[in-house]
């Protein structure tokens, strides 16, 4: 067992087919979705994740069919269905079936949910290799349900990871519309400067994640200097370290950006650790 699925109140094995071509989500994009990470026993911050998918859900105009507290209670259902020592990817999703009034609304009402659980292993090692996005930039709020974890953000970063890709690098930094640094494709980066670590403070371009957030707490509760603040390109060029936030790699130093070479620092390193510890915390099997 690799995936399982609680769809219409029940769990099931492996991936369902749970939306049809009629679905208003199928054609128009109208889904949102979460994710949360079980490792080692230890379930970090999945409550928040559960917040933030209710979050989400409103942000794009549906209505929740499942409270935070419903969804926490299935995720840590769903977890202890797997061995302790599984790395499992945990992510809640609500879309909307039909349309509203009008050509291309939502009807908030007609809103599905599901969570799908599945063995999704930590990344080892390595690090990662980033350039500067030139093909795609941040929405602004206006332009993009910037506020929710919507589906409909995604091929807009994996155009951007194509273009990395291609260029030989494993992600991107993303510049937001006034072209200052936003995040990469697909996390949220850090940068250390002379003792201090530096990151883009959130302007609505960008989700200020869950573990970015987790990751600046525990920072600072160490007694290291974080400064939220607008960070420009040329800034990434002379930084002493780089290193990212997400949920599908947590902490990760960058070894490169551009044609500069970088080791793992000591922040990124203490920001780790620091995560680490925390999540031993968060026992949930």
């Amino acid at each position: 067992m690799d995936t399982i699925t609680y769809w219409q109140g029940a769990w099931h094995d492996g991936s369902p087919n749970v939306m049809g071509p009629r679905d208003h989500a199928f054609w128009l994009g109208s889904i949102i979705f979460d994710g949360g990470r079980a490792f080692g026993g230890c379930g970090p911050d999945l409550d928040l994740h559960a917040a933030r998918a209710i979050r989400s859900a409103n942000a794009l105009g549906l209505k929740p069919s499942m409270t935070a507290e419903e969804i926490h209670a299935l995720m840590l259902e769903g977890i202890r269905k797997f061995p302790a020592d599984a790395e499992l990817y945990v992510r809640p999703m609500f879309w909307a079936t039909k349309g509203g009034k009008g050509p291309i609304s939502i009807d908030g009402d007609s809103v599905a949910f599901l969570l799908c659980i599945y063995v999704s292993p930590m990344p080892k090692g390595g690090g990662l290799t980033l350039g500067l996005c030139r093909s795609i930039r941040r929405p602004t709020p206006e332009s993009a349900p910037t506020d929710a974890k919507a589906s409909c953000l995604y091929p807009n970063s994996a155009r951007g990871v194509a273009e990395m890709l291609e260029r030989g690098f494993t992600n991107g930094v993303v510049l937001d519309a006034l072209g200052n640094v936003s995040e990469t494709c697909s996390s949220n980066i850090f940068l250390g400067i002379g003792g201090k670590v530096v990151t883009p403070i959130p302007n609505g371009t960008f989700l200020a994640g869950i573990t970015r957030q987790r990751t600046i707490q525990l920072l600072r509760d160490a007694g290291v200097v974080v400064e939220e603040r607008t960070v420009k390109p040329h800034e990434l060029d002379t930084a002493d370290e780089l290193f990212t936030t997400g949920n599908a790699g947590k902490v990760q130093p960058v070894t490169r950006y551009e044609s500069r070479d970088l080791q793992p620092g000591p922040l990124g390193r203490m920001a780790n650790d620091l995560y680490m510890a925390y999540a031993a915390t968060c026992r949930v099997i």
